[in-house]
């Protein structure tokens, strides 16, 4: 998809209130309702976030791919850091901007538009990066890391979600983005499992077919069909892919 193509999308899912409300239901009480994920965040991915990234209060966080800018606010909020978000998307970029009034003073939040291997940032300018559904899914994976990789500081963390087939994971659910972690000078941290995902995805993907009439009504027909295409193109992986948040370093 490109970037306008992502523009219509976001405006369309931003406007759909029944999408929230499947999102909500596909995730009970694991959902964030006030952050408003387009993604898969459940409240122990928020948690983990913080657990695992420790992000000092006025340190620089990042969010790469951070469409709509929920995480990011809420992690920078309950920080105390500085917020930049990047997304292609010049939509999403917007609506994340009009959600920030809410959420932090505007002196500790920016939203820009970047791509995964030129992100417009300064080198060695975020202390933390985060990435939800986003990176992993770089159409370049080594150049989006070495992106990520020039713009950490020296000890700076980085946090991504991936889906990856459990077939392929290594000993002890080591995840298979190690060694391109390491080519990108990054060190390696640890993958976390978040489980339930599957069953929430799930979930979402059965309710998006149940309400496709409704959601065509909210969202338009191209916005509903790229849904639909997703849930035909992964609910019938579910069962073997394995939900996980994968974490590294940049050298100190």
């Amino acid at each position: 998809m490109t970037p306008e193509a992502f523009d219509a999308q976001f405006r369309a899912q931003h406007r759909s209130l029944l999408l929230g409300e499947l999102w909500a239901n596909a995730w009970g009480e694991q959902y964030p309702a006030e952050v408003a994920p387009s993604s898969g965040c459940p409240w122990r991915l928020l948690g983990l976030m913080v657990a695992s990234l420790r992000p000092a209060p006025g340190s620089a966080l990042v969010d790469l791919g951070c469409g709509l800018g929920g995480p990011g606010l809420w992690l920078a909020r309950a920080t105390g850091t500085r917020l930049v978000g990047v997304d292609w998307s010049a939509a999403a970029v917007g609506i994340a901007r009009e959600r920030a009034h809410a959420w932090l003073p505007s002196a500790r939040v920016r939203f820009r538009t970047g791509t995964f291997d030129a992100t417009g940032l300064d080198t060695a300018s975020a202390d933390s990066v985060i990435s939800v559904d986003a990176l992993a899914l770089a159409p370049d994976p080594h150049a989006a890391l070495t992106e990520v990789r020039r713009v950490l500081r020296p000890g700076g963390r980085l946090l991504f979600t991936a889906a990856e087939p459990a077939a392929g994971l290594g000993p002890g659910g080591e995840s298979a983005w190690t060694e391109p972690l390491r080519a990108a000078g990054l060190v390696p941290g640890t993958r976390h499992e978040l489980p339930g995902e599957d069953a929430a995805w799930g979930r979402l993907y059965a309710s998006v077919r149940e309400h496709q009439r409704e959601l065509r009504a909210q969202m338009g027909d191209v916005a509903t069909d790229t849904l639909l295409a997703e849930a035909d193109a992964v609910q019938p992986y579910l069962e073997e892919l394995s939900w996980g948040a994968v974490g590294a370093s940049a050298p100190a």
